[in-house]
């Protein structure tokens, strides 16, 4: 098992910036895939930001790229998304999940769920 705990949301006026965190605890944080999805009300959960377990590999979702960064740090078992230039269609809750293997853009693929954190972003 793995639990994940999402922190960092809020809300903020377009073209500003959060750090979303998810911290994990449970089995090794180190041999799990990342990714980050998001919610939007009436929407399908859709991908964001991955990162492989090593960390050399990091994949966005094309209306993120540029503005987004994924990164992790093993030692804190904590994975973090930096989102700046924020924009009001980025409002959604956000959500991160593990697997084992390599990273997916699919929701299916991952084993564990935190509860959320909701991001809004005002015009």
């Amino acid at each position: 098992q793995v639990q994940l705990v999402e922190s960092g949301g809020g809300l903020v006026q377009a073209g500003g910036s959060l750090r979303l965190s998810c911290a994990a605890s449970g089995r090794t944080f180190s041999s799990y895939a990342m990714g980050w999805f998001r919610q939007a009300p009436g929407k399908e959960r859709e991908f964001v930001a991955g990162k492989s377990w090593n960390g050399y590999n990091t994949y966005y979702a094309d209306s993120v790229k540029g503005r987004f960064t994924i990164s992790r740090d093993n030692a804190k078992n904590t994975v973090y998304l930096q989102m700046n230039s924020l924009k009001p269609e980025d409002t959604a809750v956000y959500y991160c999940g593990v697997k084992l293997g390599a990273s997916s853009r699919y929701s299916d693929a991952y084993d564990y769920w935190g509860q959320g954190t909701q991001v809004t972003v005002s015009s």
